[in-house]
């Protein structure tokens, strides 16, 4: 047969075959690529990865939160069709702005990029030929960051990926000192607030005096939820913030918000744009998933929540506090991971295991159960428990303590 006729001979062909002889319809060929909703697999299994119970908390590692069923379904419902993403961003910056109290926002990936990006905004304002020379091509641009010593930690790096030199300083008298017509920002890491000679009003009267932009780093420190616009209110240029721990939305996520003109700036260097960030970039589905997420967190009843996760801890501390030998103590941490936290440890001359031991016990064990500590002792949050697993963490923890006594 001629390629003509058998293309006309194939145009003419009932649906239900494509092909003479062949027993495939159609129909079977369309909608075995289609995206409707298969048999849920358990890809975890299937895949041979230990899953667990996080008594822990929101470490990156251990995969930070779980989404709530709102953000999940946010994110399916946005993944079956097309958006531009300078409009989603638009949208969504808008309203994180408003329920945060800032001027303006972004979703970014992750914390990280958000101080890269928030970094590299200052560095080129809205001239587009100032984002080109990021990283490396620096030498017309003001690139120094002043950042206090007990602030200099591993995140302050983050800064360094967008082309900025980081100078340290102690003092007030230091930070005059330091400022010269290169400096472009001054940084403040909440986490090291305590340790730091210079307070968060100061820090931004001295950048409000010198022109300087000021940016913090709040990553891991919502919980409480004031901690979400507290900082805007209180003057600084720049906050940053995860959005895969407290809120609980996409581990990949973060916000970057602030002055509006710096975060103009920042979204130039941000992808879709070719800028220092163009590698880290953000689906339609996180971005509306953060926003969610953000919503959902600061509409919830704080006070139930903290409830919640006190009554979680209760369960578990009674259990383990009734064996002879055991100390517990509950504490809350001022900054960071801002939940109950308790803090079990024994007589290691009654219970015959070490903390490590415990833990090692605990994660090797079905199920498999993550807690933080040290040798003394084991730390355990409530904060990222599913229902009911408090008592499956109480319970597996006195086990193994009995299992241990003399």
């Amino acid at each position: 047969m001629k390629r003509r006729q058998a293309i006309k001979n194939l145009s003419i062909l009932p649906v239900t075959g494509v092909a003479l002889g062949s027993s495939l319809t159609l129909g079977s060929a369309l909608t075995s690529c289609s995206s409707a909703s298969p048999p849920q697999r358990d890809i975890f299994k299937e895949l041979g990865i230990r899953t667990f119970i996080n008594a822990a908390g929101t470490y990156t590692i251990l995969s930070a939160s779980t989404m709530h069923d709102e953000v999940v379904n946010t994110i399916q419902f946005s993944s079956k069709t097309h958006a531009n993403i300078n409009d989603v961003q638009d949208a969504v910056g808008e309203k994180i702005a408003e329920l945060c109290h800032a001027e303006a926002a972004m979703v970014t990936a992750g914390c990280w990029s958000a101080m890269v990006l928030g970094t590299a905004g200052v560095l080129t304002g809205n001239d587009r030929s100032k984002v080109a020379l990021l990283p490396t091509n620096t030498a017309e641009l003001k690139t120094e960051v002043l950042v206090q010593r007990a602030h200099a930690r591993s995140y302050a790096r983050a800064l360094t990926h967008a082309g900025a030199k980081i100078v340290e300083v102690e003092t007030v008298e230091d930070v005059r000192k330091a400022i010269n017509p290169k400096t472009a920002m001054m940084f403040f890491l909440n986490i090291s607030e305590p340790n730091g000679l210079i307070k968060y009003e100061e820090w931004i009267a001295l950048g409000n005096e010198y022109g300087i932009p000021t940016m913090i780093d709040i990553a891991a420190d919502v919980p409480p939820v004031e901690n979400l616009w507290r900082f805007n209110d209180m003057g600084f240029s720049l906050v940053t913030v995860s959005g895969g721990k407290g809120l609980k939305g996409p581990q990949s996520a973060g916000i970057l918000m602030g002055k509006k003109d710096l975060i103009a700036a920042a979204r130039l260097n941000a992808p879709p744009n070719d800028g220092v960030g163009r590698g880290m970039k953000v689906n339609k589905e996180e971005m509306l998933g953060m926003y969610v997420a953000l919503e959902k967190f600061i509409k919830c009843d704080q006070a139930e929540l903290w409830k919640m996760w006190e009554d979680r801890i209760a369960v578990i501390e009674n259990a383990v506090k009734a064996i002879d030998g055991v100390t517990t103590r509950i504490t809350v941490p001022a900054i960071a991971n801002h939940t109950p936290t308790l803090n079990v440890s024994w007589d290691q001359e009654k219970i015959k295991i070490t903390a490590s031991q415990l833990r090692q016990k605990l994660q090797n064990g079905t199920p498999s159960i993550e807690m933080r500590g040290n040798a003394e002792n084991c730390t355990i949050t409530a904060w990222m428990l599913l229902p009911g697993e408090d008592q499956i963490v109480a319970s597996r923890m006195v086990e193994e303590l009995k299992n241990a006594m003399a």
